[in-house]
């Protein structure tokens, strides 16, 4: 019966939270993504290639860059919440671009989806284009839900020095 509280509260407290984050470069925080996160145990969720060409009211955003990020960032919340999960449980993302023009936009709009500073793990390529006309951009993403690493209860050594460090 312990065991299976004790579950439950990692379960629960860890549901805002997907991973431990390793600190970052002033470049990294500038750049909105950790050099690493590190899972252990939990359930992974893997979320498939995320476009839109239509908002979540059936408007057209064809070719609308900012209007896709925030459609497609909603689109991988809506996965993870159906996973019990939620945007702050992605752990690494891939994303593709139409035109190198957005990539500092699209990192200042990353920002304001991860603002607690949890950003995942990332790469963010350019390509020259996209299976349907008016794709700008492309997100696939991996989330951890349930895991038992955090920031307050590290798995890495080095985030087990530093919590050390600051008692």
């Amino acid at each position: 019966m312990i065991r299976i509280v004790a579950l439950m509260t990692m379960l629960v407290s860890s549901a805002t939270q997907a991973a431990e984050y390793m600190e970052k470069t002033p470049f990294q925080l500038s750049r909105a993504f950790s050099p690493g996160v590190i899972t252990s145990g939990g359930m992974i969720v893997w979320v498939a290639g995320q476009t839109a060409t239509l908002d979540s009211q059936g408007n057209n955003i064809a070719n609308d860059f900012e209007a896709q990020v925030k459609q497609v960032f909603a689109q991988i919340d809506g996965v993870l919440k159906r996973a019990g999960g939620s945007l702050d449980n992605v752990v690494s993302m891939t994303v593709f671009i139409k035109e190198s023009r957005y990539g500092d936009r699209f990192v200042e709009m990353r920002k304001d989806f991860f603002n607690n500073g949890n950003y995942p793990g990332s790469a963010l390529i350019t390509v020259t284009n996209f299976a349907r006309p008016g794709i700008e951009i492309e997100i696939q993403a991996v989330g951890v839900v349930g895991d038992a690493c955090s920031n307050e209860n590290p798995c890495s050594p080095e985030g087990r020095a530093k919590k050390a460090q600051n008692r």
